[in-house]
C-alpha cells in the first residue's frame, strides 16, 4: 500500500477489480469533524451518529435530520448521506466516481471527489515498485505548484509548498533558490533517493521533474493508459509531445480547466495574450486501440491531451475529463 491516507484498507476489491462501498469506508465519512458529534451536540445528533456507525447504510429520514438542533450539522449530514446513497446505488467506488460527472449527479464537495480519485489511484498502483510512477499518480488527486530549478519544470505538492512557506518552516534541500517570493524546501525525486519515497509517501513532499522526455511525463502517460483501462476497459497508447505543430488535430481533451480553455481557443484559431494567462505544461498524443468504440469520423485519428499551469502557478488535474470527454460511441448513445 503506497498511501495509507487513501483509505484502501477500509474497502476490498470486487470481482472486476473495482472497490466496494464498504461499511468501514462509509464510517470514515461519519467520523469527519463536520459530522462527528461533540460534547455539546444534541441527543438526536448523538443518536443518529451511533445508528450510522452501527449500520452505515441505515435509512435516514427528513425527520431524523430535522431533529438535529444544529442546522449546519444537519446540512452536513444531508450532504454526506446524499453522497453515501449515490455510492451505494452505483455499487462501487469507481462507478460512483464516474457517476458524479453525469447530469443527474448529486453536488458534492471537490474534496470528496479528490478523495475518491486518491483511493482509486491507490488501487491502481497496488504492488507498484517505481517511485516516479507513484509520485506521478499524485497529480490525479492533489494540486501541484509548477516551479523552476535551473530551467527545469518541477511539480511540487501545493499544500506542502504553502505549508513550507509559512514562518518557522524547517527547510531541507532548497528546490528553487531563484524564486524570491517563496523559499520552499523540498527534495527532488531522483534515482538516487527513490527508495526514500515509500516511507514518506503520505507526506507528499517530493518534487517531480516534469520536463519533456523525462521519466515524470512518461510515468504520467502510462498512468493515463491505466486509468482508462481500469474505468472503461479502453486500450490506449499515450505519448508525450513537445508540440502539435504540423499534425492533424481532430480532437483534444484538456486535463484541467486551464488546459481546456487554452486548447479550445487554439483549436478555434484564437490568439491567446501572454500576460496573465496560464500555459501548457505538457502535451500528449493518445491513440485509441479499439477503433470500433470511437465515433466513426474520428476512427484511426489521435486525441491530443494537454495539462496546463494556471496563471497563479497551480496545476489542478481533473482526471474525470478523461472519462467524459473522449470521442467514444458509448458516450453519445
Amino acid at each position: 500500500m503506497i498511501w495509507k491516507s487513501a483509505g484502501l484498507h477500509l474497502t476490498e476489491r470486487l470481482g472486476n477489480g473495482w472497490l466496494a462501498v464498504s461499511p468501514d469506508f462509509l464510517r470514515a465519512y461519519y467520523t469527519r469533524p463536520e459530522i462527528h458529534p461533540v460534547a455539546e451536540s444534541c441527543a438526536a445528533e448523538h443518536a443518529l451518529f451511533e445508528r450510522l456507525m452501527e449500520t452505515p447504510d441505515a435509512a435516514v429520514t427528513e425527520a431524523d435530520l430535522a431533529a438535529i438542533a444544529d442546522r449546519d450539522t444537519a446540512a452536513n449530514y444531508a450532504l454526506v448521506l446524499r453522497f453515501r446513497d449515490h455510492l451505494l446505488a452505483a455499487g462501487s467506488i469507481e462507478a460512483g466516481y464516474r457517476g458524479l460527472f453525469l447530469p443527474a449527479a448529486p453536488q458534492v464537495p471537490p474534496l470528496f471527489i479528490g478523495q475518491l480519485a486518491h483511493l482509486i489511484m491507490a488501487n491502481l498502483l497496488t504492488g507498484e515498485t517505481d517511485a516516479v510512477t507513484a509520485r506521478a499518480g499524485e497529480l490525479f488527486f492533489r494540486d501541484q505548484v509548477a516551479m523552476t530549478d535551473e530551467g527545469q519544470l518541477m511539480l511540487a505538492d501545493a499544500e506542502v509548498v504553502e505549508t513550507s512557506a509559512q514562518p518557522g518552516a524547517q527547510p531541507g534541500a532548497l528546490l528553487d533558490p531563484g524564486r524570491p517570493m517563496r523559499e520552499v524546501a523540498l527534495d527532488k525525486l531522483t534515482p538516487q533517493n527513490a527508495d526514500a519515497y515509500w516511507p514518506r509517501a503520505d507526506r507528499f513532499d517530493f518534487a517531480l521533474d516534469f520536463r519533456f522526455a523525462e521519466p515524470g511525463q512518461d510515468a504520467f502517460a502510462r498512468l493515463i493508459e491505466r486509468w482508462l483501462a481500469h474505468f472503461l476497459d479502453l486500450p490506449v497508447r499515450v505519448q508525450p509531445l513537445q508540440s502539435v505543430q504540423n499534425q492533424s488535430w481532430p480532437w483534444h481533451v484538456g486535463l484541467d480547466a486551464e488546459a481546456t480553455r487554452i486548447l479550445n481557443a487554439l483549436y478555434q484559431g484564437a490568439e491567446l495574450p501572454e500576460a496573465g494567462q496560464g500555459r501548457i505544461a505538457a502535451l500528449f498524443r493518445m491513440e485509441i486501440e479499439a477503433p470500433e468504440r470511437v465515433i466513426e469520423r474520428l476512427r484511426g485519428k489521435p486525441v491530443f491531451l494537454g495539462l496546463a499551469v494556471e496563471a497563479g502557478g497551480k496545476v489542478r488535474m481533473k482526471p474525470q475529463n478523461l472519462l467524459v470527454n473522449l470521442p467514444l460511441v458509448e458516450a453519445r448513445q
